[in-house]
């Protein structure tokens, strides 16, 4: 058996290291991949992503063929539901891994097109919003040729089932279980009281075009890379689906039910620390710098939410190990986003 070890992110070196020693106790044979590397892996048996789920993401994005099943491995101070388990837990599972006990998910991707150019797939959703916040955007959405709506809103997402219990659902999209073969389309605070979120076939395929806004719209893509956006967006099922690991039998129910109690909590919110929330799942640990860079937030809204969020015991406040005198934020590892 032959493992390669996905490392995208440099700041999970040290992750890396400790996954690849077990695989060599064991005896497994195994490799680094990097992103220079353009993701070959098409020796081996199984790929292992080192980290949360942004890890996982980032594996996503970076092969458009998927033929290898994915084993998300992180750490105590890791979050997210794609991850299955704990490197501490690792030496355990190999004789699993080996005698090939487990199953393997097959999960809808989106293809995505900006402008006639196609961007990398996306595992949880896309999401359009002008650069600037507290914009409004026109749109019109079309399916399978047709138009649908013509719509005016902060913005639109389109989600697959498995991100549909992420920021598709804070945006007010319903939970979709992971099985179901749809799409999610969510109008972001429009002016029409009609226009509410939308479940599609995974079949049809998703137009928005004629945007229209008084400044630079941006594609989102896994709430992470940004595409400039000028004319339209075409999104339909990828041909190949991502492959993950399944060692973990957690129903979709239990998984859902996770989501619902955390959503309760977070409903006397407000909406500012809903999106650094959600900035912290995707991207991992970030400075204030960064995080007000990525959500376009003031940095007195930042300092707030934080406050905010630290008291409640959502997010903690660490020393960032490149520099003593700036403090970097994290997700709690209790808290499930």
């Amino acid at each position: 058996m032959k493992v390669a070890i996905s490392s995208l992110i440099s700041r999970d070196d040290s992750l890396i290291g400790k996954i690849k020693k077990i695989l060599d106790d064991e005896n497994i044979d195994s490799e680094i991949i990097k992103r220079s590397d353009k993701m070959t892996t098409s020796n081996v048996d199984m790929v292992i992503t080192a980290g949360g789920d942004r890890a996982i993401l980032d594996y996503s994005h970076y092969v458009r063929e998927f033929s290898v099943p994915v084993l998300g491995v992180y750490e105590s101070d890791s979050t997210g539901f794609l991850g299955q388990i704990d490197v501490s837990d690792l030496r355990k599972s190999i004789g699993r891994i080996k005698r090939g006990d487990y199953e393997i998910d097959n999960v809808c991707r989106l293809s995505v097109n900006v402008d006639g150019k196609e961007v990398e797939p996306v595992l949880n959703d896309i999401s359009l919003f002008p650069r600037k916040s507290a914009t409004l955007m026109e749109y019109i959405l079309k399916i399978n040729g047709n138009d649908l709506w013509h719509d005016n809103s902060d913005g639109v997402i389109i989600s697959t089932p498995i991100g549909s219990t992420a920021y598709c659902m804070s945006a007010g999209g319903p939970m979709v279980l992971q099985k179901s073969q749809v799409f999610v389309i969510v109008p972001v605070n429009s002016m029409d009281n009609t226009r509410r979120p939308l479940i599609v076939p995974n079949t049809d395929r998703l137009e928005i075009e004629d945007i229209l806004c008084r400044y630079l719209c941006e594609v989102i893509l896994d709430g992470g890379k940004r595409v400039a956006v000028r004319k339209n967006i075409v999104c339909e099922k990828h041909e190949f689906p991502a492959k993950f690991v399944k060692l973990i039998k957690d129903s979709p129910m239990d998984i859902i039910a996770k989501k619902v109690k955390l959503a309760e909590e977070l409903l006397d919110m407000p909406p500012s620390a809903k999106l650094i929330l959600k900035t912290l799942e995707y991207e991992g640990e970030l400075s204030q710098k960064d995080l007000s860079k990525r959500t376009m937030l003031p940095e007195r809204t930042i300092r707030l939410s934080l406050s905010h969020l630290i008291q409640r015991g959502y997010v903690r406040k660490k020393t960032s190990l490149r520099d003593a005198r700036q403090k970097t934020y994290e997700l709690n590892p209790k808290v499930l986003i």
